[in-house]
């Protein structure tokens, strides 16, 4: 089986029309089917023109490439397949559809897996890739979800050209399409833009810029012609790629970008990203090139690539948080120790993996309360207690069999060196003396401060620090702001953060005086909240940080009244300061969903740093805000990109 999965080419000129025409077209017909991908992508349709099978809006067609060379005029030098037959057109031109094409030699194999159809053409799936558009209120799920973050991905990722179609002496520029999964399907989410404006989807949807679709990732469908040793696929799959940037192309297909593309994007994407059993006959550990995989591997069962080698799993090398890594380690069942400030988020950190998490406050816990208690029994036994946090850990283990548990052992690092020992057997076992081992649902994640910030740190034994995995957490303004927006802290704490970063964040502790750390400012969040008295912020972060709060609360802002109704003046948004628009920024926060739209037009104005402080305070997290806000930005994007392609609209939209 010498196929190799990255060759990919296009069928010739001969192949297509003459006495040399292949068999399967011979029997189809040159006409193909263009899906809703290569439409999204910029794919010329013709109007009336449909494949002999379909007369929906499925079965439309378009002229598709073929690599051989006109060479016959000076601007149009490249072949493809029209409704005349062979037809021509520029060889930087974007719009052209892409029919892929395999030679393989192990059709035998093949042949065990595919299927005649009307006409008697083998037809076989293999692979697969983004096709067409899913509507109606699925389409509203992925896309709500989507705004959520809450999608799960495969790891994978499809590329095309980001180019626009017109950018004919521009070189190939990889745009990815991340690949979601969502009710055992997987997709990806494609946003319109100019390439694909004013077409109709094959669902009746129209294509608009800035809206975003969502295709079905799905398999791909080929014809199998036996005699030529091809397999040539059924649709046409994309568009958006010029197919060479040479204005005489002489037939030197391998140099193109078509070809590029065709090698290597389309090759490794069509891969699935299932984790499927390997190829019979190979043992689970064998690692295969992805050079040596054949046709019929592919079919029979589906490998991922990484580095150039086909494994059971894809290797994902985008960059991780500090929440990914404390989750993956839960996930794998590995002990994981938090390292961080006082103050830095660690138990929040838990706290957004298991909202129940069982918590061990160990710096103030004494042997008793850790192992249980001996006692003698009526019959003068000796026996021992079960501790508190034991009883409930069980306790919910039961009730929710299925769901991991986490046990937080919290201050490990001030617990006394007789506890640290302790801790040591349950966290290289999971299992407490006297009682066994903990169920098999139960994660262990502990917390400290280093020795340098805490006078009651003690070092952790070596054997003890080793049994875990470390993760360092380092809480920025950044951060901090993210994880504000998810909790409901007040506007004006968020905006002043905002404003002032770090400096403002933590102040330096010297335990005669209050000091500003995350956790005092989630207290002042609350005080607000409760008060809205500003000056009592001094017992939380102390009085000099309290005064430099109450002076940018006090600035002099334009109310959201003023704009609802427009009572100011250009001048007036010139002259606010930085400090000032952040504070102008609470104050229109509070505007209502009937009068979003006018604020936040004005939000706009005031620069893009502001309005993105305004939306993210305005929403909250909340659905139906993150639903009206996505609205307005694409109905602004679509109006503010019609006024400045309007000559493109009229010369390609159509």
């Amino acid at each position: 089986m010498s196929f190799k999965i990255n060759e990919f080419t296009l069928l010739s000129e001969a192949q297509v029309t003459g006495s040399r025409k292949i068999n399967v077209l011979e029997k189809m017909d040159n006409d193909s089917a263009a899906t809703d991908f290569a439409i999204l992508l910029g794919a010329h349709l013709f109007s009336n023109r449909h494949v002999a099978s379909d007369s929906t809006l499925k079965g439309r067609t378009g002229f598709w490439h073929i690599k051989s060379s006109a060479g016959r005029k000076e601007n149009w030098d490249v072949c493809v397949v029209s409704t005349i037959g062979i037809g021509l057109t520029e060889a930087g031109a974007r719009n052209g559809c892409i029919r892929p094409v395999l030679i393989c030699t192990d059709i035998p194999d093949i042949l065990n897996n595919a299927r005649r159809n009307n006409q008697g053409v083998l037809e076989v799936e293999c692979g697969e890739y983004p096709q067409y558009v899913v509507g109606g209120s699925l389409r509203k799920e992925l896309e709500v979800n989507f705004s959520f973050n809450v999608l799960p991905t495969t790891g994978k990722t499809y590329t095309t050209d980001s180019r626009l179609i017109q950018a004919n002496s521009e070189k190939f520029r990889a745009r990815e399409h991340v690949e979601y999964v969502y009710g055992g399907k997987k997709y990806i989410r494609f946003v319109g833009d100019s390439n694909s404006v004013a077409k109709t989807l094959s669902d009746g949807s129209k294509v608009d810029i800035g809206v975003p679709y969502w295709l079905e990732v799905s398999p791909i469908t080929w014809y199998v012609d036996e005699k030529e040793g091809l397999l040539v696929s059924k649709s046409l799959l994309a568009s958006g790629v010029r197919f060479c940037n040479n204005r005489r192309y002489k037939g030197n297909f391998k140099e193109t970008e078509m070809y590029m593309f065709l090698n290597d994007y389309f090759a490794k994407d069509i891969i699935p990203s299932d984790d499927y059993e390997v190829e019979e006959g190979l043992e689970a550990s064998e690692k295969v090139s992805l050079e040596s995989l054949t046709i019929s591997t592919i079919i029979r069962g589906k490998y991922v690539e990484s580095n150039g080698e086909a494994t059971q799993k894809r290797l994902d090398f985008r960059e991780v948080s500090e929440e990914d890594i404390i989750r993956g380690m839960v996930e794998a069942d590995i002990p994981v120790f938090l390292h961080g400030l006082s103050g830095d988020g660690k138990s929040s950190r838990v706290k957004q993996i298991d909202s129940e998490s069982e918590e061990v406050h160990l710096g103030s816990i004494t042997m008793d309360m850790l192992i249980g208690k001996s006692y003698v029994d009526t019959d003068g036994e000796t026996k021992q207690a079960m501790p508190d946090w034991l009883r409930s850990l069980l306790r919910k283990c039961e009730e929710e069999p299925d769901r991991i548990h986490i046990l937080f052992l919290d201050e490990l690092t001030n617990a006394l060196p007789s506890i640290q020992a302790r801790v040591f057997n349950l966290v290289l076992e999971k299992k407490l003396e006297y009682f066994g081992k903990l169920p098999d649902n139960v994660r262990i994640v502990a917390a400290g401060n280093e020795m340098q910030d805490s006078l009651a740190a003690n070092p952790l034994a070596e054997p003890l620090f080793g049994r875990f995995a470390h993760v360092y957490i380092k809480t920025t303004a950044e951060t901090w702001l993210k994880w504000a927006r998810e909790n409901n802290i007040h506007p004006s704490i968020y905006a002043f953060i905002s404003y002032k970063g770090d400096v403002a964040l933590r102040s330096e502790y010297n335990g005669e005086k209050p000091n500003a750390d995350p956790r005092s400012w989630e207290m002042a969040s609350k005080m607000l909240y409760a008060t809205g008295r500003p000056e009592m912020l001094r017992a939380l972060i102390g009085e000099d940080l309290t005064r430099e709060f109450v002076a940018f609360c006090r600035q002099r802002v334009i109310t959201v009244e003023d704009v609802i109704n427009g009572n100011y003046r250009e001048e007036e948004i010139r002259r606010l300061n930085t400090a000032q628009r952040y504070a102008t920024v609470v104050e229109i926060s509070k505007v209502d969903e009937e009068n979003i739209g006018v604020v936040r037009d004005f939000a706009d104005r005031l620069g893009w740093e502001y309005l993105d402080i305004f939306e993210k305070m305005w929403a909250k997290n909340n659905g139906e805000r993150l639903d009206i806000l996505d609205e307005l930005r694409t109905k602004r994007i679509i109006k503010k990109l019609k006024m400045r392609n309007q000559t493109i609209y009229k010369t390609w939209g159509k």
